[in-house]
């Protein structure tokens, strides 16, 4: 593996994320915006929320970027029957010693891969909602801490796809981005099509990071600079969506923290160490958009466009510092 200290220079830790990226594409072809994302969740501490049909690479992303991490990963297919124990373990009783000891479950990885989310019960899906916020889960009495850096790729179906669940508020509100990705251009999906093997492709994969290396560069994540001028922003795209009327509830004081989150991860990824007005404009329809619903019906798969299309109007609304 490549190491590049991550407490040298700024050149330094863009290049350790470029060649993140790069190993990524490896793979994931054709949709650097969707990679940025979904690393500018990963430095930013966060969890990223990747909702699209089947078949368009959502697993593909995940499995891509946990063989160019040197760390534990995790893949939890999410049924109807599935219980909260599949996911966190259980204590299990040991004839021999005539006491129970604990067998952890899957959500001990520093990556994990929650594959259809949404196709479980609300009651299974909040299993992981203490384990997104604290970084640890409590079984039974008992306390333990999950590995650090913790990272949740989620994938959800759209909702209106037969056997899925809404994922509850409380855990929608802990993903600091969503992302949608689409299908391919028509010229990379031939390329796709006509392409190798996908476990060759995979085994193409060189590990870049390790743990340690990805937890500096969530530190450096803190020392980006924000202008005062840019959390007044932050505050006045918040306070917008609340006096909104086309949405039935506002962002919540935590999104606004998210965003500024977010915003500080994305300048890094783009080799920068301070904030622009445009990586703030660039993060918040991501940020905004699994946690605000529309008054009225609604008509599922179109949701999500339309509340883009609102949050693009606050923001054009908004003059930028």
């Amino acid at each position: 593996m490549n190491h590049i200290s991550t407490n040298n220079t700024k050149q330094a830790r863009a290049d350790l994320l470029e060649n993140l990226m790069a190993e990524v594409e490896k793979v994931f072809v054709g949709k650097r915006f969707v990679v940025e994302l979904t690393i500018t969740s990963l430095i930013a501490k966060g969890h990223i929320l990747i909702e699209d049909v089947p078949g368009v690479g959502k697993t593909t992303l995940a499995k891509g970027l946990s063989k160019a991490l040197d760390m534990d990963f995790s893949r939890i297919q999410f049924t109807s029957d599935m219980l909260p124990s599949d996911i966190l373990g259980t204590f299990v009783f040991n004839p021999s010693t005539a006491e129970f000891s604990f067998r952890s479950g899957p959500v001990f990885s520093n990556i994990i891969l929650a594959d259809e989310i949404n196709r479980t019960s609300p009651r299974t899906q909040s299993a992981l909602l203490e384990a997104m916020n604290e970084n640890q889960v409590t079984i039974d009495t008992e306390t333990f801490q999950l590995p650090a850096p913790f990272f949740i790729m989620a994938t959800q179906n759209p909702k209106e796809i037969q056997g899925t669940y809404f994922l509850p508020e409380s855990q929608i509100d802990r993903f600091i981005l969503s992302v949608t990705i689409g299908y391919p251009e028509t010229s990379i999906e031939k390329e796709i099509i006509g392409g190798q093997n996908e476990n060759e492709s995979f085994d193409q994969i060189n590990k870049v990071l390790d743990s340690q290396q990805v937890q500096d560069l969530q530190k450096s994540v803190d020392s980006v600079s924000v202008q005062d001028e840019l959390i007044d922003y932050v505050h006045s795209i918040v306070l917008a969506t609340r006096e909104a009327d086309y949405f039935e509830l506002g962002a919540s004081p935590r999104a606004g923290i998210q965003m500024m989150r977010a915003a500080r991860g994305y300048a890094l990824v783009k080799g920068r160490d301070y904030v622009t007005p445009d990586d703030i404009q660039t993060i918040a329809p991501h940020v905004l958009a699994h946690r605000l619903t529309l008054r009225g019906p609604s008509n599922m798969l179109g949701e999500r466009s339309q509340v883009l299309s609102k949050i693009e109007d606050i923001l054009s609304s908004i003059p930028a510092p």
